[in-house]
């Protein structure tokens, strides 16, 4: 991600005391980082909750919530906090990018994150082609081929999340 985009996002990280759109920089946060997996783990069990109540679109946003709030740990961890998701994902790119970040991909991050459009949403197996589907359309549930297939590709990208930030706790 360019280096202006990441600058625009820390310069509005300055602005609004707790309520910034940005990113700051902060110390190192082990606890805040644990949280945000607390979080991200409630959001999972959510996935299926969601599904069991009839409610299987709702499991696709938790999907993605599972997953966001993991690499806002990553973040905590690294001495940022983020309140925006666009900041946060080019951060997490750049660091990718330096070789800070070594379990997850790009390709994991343009999963569940991705500004190229996939122009065939309604087949797209992307976490995020899935949820922004249950989002923005009018169906109620999934597939139950495609809910195991979010619920198993959420969990894989979990792992990986939970192996760097061990990693980058030693």
């Amino acid at each position: 991600m360019p280096q202006d985009k990441l600058k625009k996002c820390l310069d509005e990280g300055k602005k609004g005391g707790e309520r910034h759109k940005g990113l700051r920089k902060i110390p190192s946060d082990n606890a805040e980082a644990n949280s945000h997996i607390a979080k991200a783990l409630h959001n999972f069990s959510a996935i299926n909750d969601f599904h069991d109540m009839g409610y299987s679109d709702w499991s696709a946003s938790a999907a993605f919530y599972t997953l966001y709030h993991g690499l806002l740990a990553l973040l905590a961890q690294k001495g940022y906090e983020s309140r925006n998701q666009a900041c946060t994902f080019a951060l997490i790119e750049e660091m990718i990018g330096k070789g800070e970040i070594k379990h997850i991909t790009m390709a994991d991050i343009k999963e569940i994150y991705d500004k190229d459009v996939t122009e065939d949403i309604a087949h797209s197996s992307k976490l995020l082609d899935i949820r922004e589907k249950m989002q923005y359309s009018t169906s109620t549930s999934l597939a139950e081929e495609e809910f195991k297939a979010l619920k198993e590709r959420t969990k894989e990208l979990m792992d990986k999340i939970r192996l760097e930030l061990e990693r980058n706790a030693k």
